[in-house]
């Protein structure tokens, strides 16, 4: 397919590498001292790196190409950490492409990959409106309303359903790392909104464990969650780990957290992951 992608001058390329930092997307390196245009899959066209070139030997030209893919861009860049991936959405969204900035997203979200801070509001971005996506906004701000079947007033729907939270606190902000009860545990690992979606959370869920609840889109220091949560399995024997979060797209970054901090501690724990749609239900 003919496309728009980069060419490099070898004459008047100097082999500074200027120009790398400016591709998130991996497309270039510097072999043989020189700047090389590595996959036309990796190159999107969109000249990022000409700007910044001493020697104006990048240059934006059409010719027959690969078609760029986004999805291997994005295996690639997730490997290089978040401030990688931030750049790339930030590039993705600066030149207009919220196509390729909703795959990158959707990518992140379907590899249970925390989606880092960026700048443009990524919420606001999506801007399709379809049968599937009716919200042009961030999923998990998306206004719903629904109906509800009112429950029976006899005396079964008032009964009390006895609590099952075993200790205090239960933010991991506020819990101490060293806490005896975590020793022999099983842990619940929730994020903050499960308990309001689903009704049966005690009983269902915390029945016989040890909670854990944060919210990975509105808490501040997800790297120090990594650490307090890794910090939890080195020091105590965990049986097993359930993690809980909602459909939306951030709330992936739960589990995201978990994975980063069983792979920190080295601890290899039987993890059982479930998703909380947002009216209620398990699946």
């Amino acid at each position: 397919m003919k496309r728009k992608i980069i060419s490099i001058d070898e004459e008047k390329c100097t082999g500074c590498g200027q120009c790398i930092p400016d591709c998130p997307e991996g497309a270039l390196q510097v072999i043989d001292g020189k700047a090389r245009l590595v996959s036309d899959l990796f190159c999107d066209g969109l000249g990022a790196c000409t700007g910044t070139c001493p020697e104006g030997a990048i240059s934006v030209t059409e010719r027959e190409a690969g078609a760029y893919d986004e999805q291997a861009v994005m295996h690639n860049i997730a490997r290089q950490g978040g401030a990688v991936v931030k750049a790339h959405l930030e590039h993705l969204l600066a030149h207009g492409e919220r196509d390729l900035y909703n795959q990158a997203i959707e990518y992140l979200i379907e590899h249970a990959m925390m989606i880092p801070d960026h700048d443009n509001q990524a919420c606001l971005i999506r801007p399709a409106r379809s049968r599937r996506n009716p919200f042009a906004g961030c999923p998990g701000a998306a206004g719903r309303n629904f109906a509800r079947v009112p429950h029976p007033s006899g005396e079964e729907s008032r009964a009390a359903t006895g609590s099952e939270l075993r200790q205090w606190p239960v933010q991991l902000r506020l819990i101490n790392p060293q806490a005896p009860y975590f020793d022999n545990a099983d842990l619940l690992i929730s994020a903050d909104c499960v308990p309001f979606a689903y009704a049966d959370f005690h009983k269902d869920f915390l029945r016989g464990k040890y909670l854990i609840m944060f919210c990975p889109k509105l808490d501040h220091g997800i790297d120090e969650y990594v650490a307090k949560l890794a910090d939890i399995f080195s020091s105590h024997t965990i049986r097993s780990v359930t993690v809980l979060h909602m459909e939306v797209p951030c709330c992936g970054g739960v589990t995201y957290v978990v994975n980063k901090a069983l792979e920190k501690s080295g601890k290899k724990i039987p993890v059982t992951d479930r998703t909380i749609t947002i009216q209620g239900e398990v699946t």
